[in-house]
């Protein structure tokens, strides 16, 4: 149950201390908001002090294609404190269950870089090669082949009968400054060519029911309109949008958001440039 909206207008929000009473629970991406990739965003990680110092839930969800621990140990090595780690959930986590579980099939193709195995790693023994599997599990781009999106039409193009899990519906990243393909775009070029994709992570509703209860009163804070954005539209409860992410180069000022938010069929109660106390 969320707050009930006013006007729909997007409006900046210069602090979240100014709405943060208001709500129970705060599900927070994690790339693009608390960290670009390589460094922890500090207003970000005051943000969340001060919210963990007030006693609210605190909810990273991410759609990264590795398991929840993985997650946290990469925030660990960026110095984030532990205490801020009590509730991570990942798209790569929910796709684990779900995998361990054969609800795909037995065997399936791992589409993705080496780095992403983790996923598997109890059912590694059921990986198999492309013609025989039940289905492919994409994690991402390969390592040889991260930013030729052409390359995957033609390597998946005889393989449309089978599903792809895709682990990560994100289409791209930005680590620092350098902007990166995600499993999102390859799972576009999988339905381009008349295949079946099942996306595990935001915005579908499946790993929301992994943070939150039906009475918390939750916001939504992401960068992604995409994923985010859209997620906290599919479970209609309110949400913030941080303009300086994922999307910073498709607009020029703020009063072009709105329009933006339409092209992306989306609303958002608030926007501030980067999470803000």
């Amino acid at each position: 149950m969320s707050i009930k909206r006013g006007n729909s207008t997007l409006k900046e929000l210069n602090h979240l201390a100014e709405i943060y009473e208001n709500y129970d629970t705060f599900v927070i991406d994690l790339w693009g908001v608390i960290h670009n990739g390589v460094t922890l965003n500090p207003n970000a990680i005051e943000a969340v002090d001060q919210l963990k110092k007030n006693s609210k839930k605190i909810v990273f969800l991410s759609n990264a294609p590795r398991p929840s621990s993985k997650v946290i140990n990469f925030l660990l090595k960026m110095k984030m404190d532990k205490k801020y780690l009590d509730h991570v959930m990942t798209s790569g986590e929910a796709a684990m269950y779900a995998i361990n579980q054969k609800k795909f099939g037995k065997t399936f193709y791992h589409l993705g870089p080496t780095r992403d195995i983790s996923v598997f790693e109890k059912v590694k023994d059921n990986r198999t090669d492309l013609q025989s599997c039940d289905f492919i599990l994409c994690t991402g781009l390969f390592d040889d082949y991260d930013n030729d999106l052409d390359f995957y039409k033609q390597f998946l193009a005889k393989y449309i009968s089978k599903k792809l899990i895709c682990t990560n519906p994100d289409l791209i990243v930005h680590r620092g400054n350098i902007e990166e393909l995600c499993a999102g775009s390859v799972a576009k070029v999988f339905e381009d060519l008349g295949g079946e994709v099942i996306y595990f992570g935001k915005p579908h509703k499946e790993v929301y029911n992994m943070c939150f209860g039906k009475n918390e009163k939750v916001l939504a804070i992401g960068d992604n309109l995409r994923t985010d954005i859209k997620g906290a539209n599919n479970l209609k409860i309110d949400c913030i949008f941080i303009s300086e992410g994922v999307h910073r180069k498709e607009f020029n000022s703020s009063s072009e958001l709105d329009k933006l938010l339409e092209n992306y069929s989306v609303k958002a109660n608030f926007f501030q440039k980067e999470l803000k106390w």
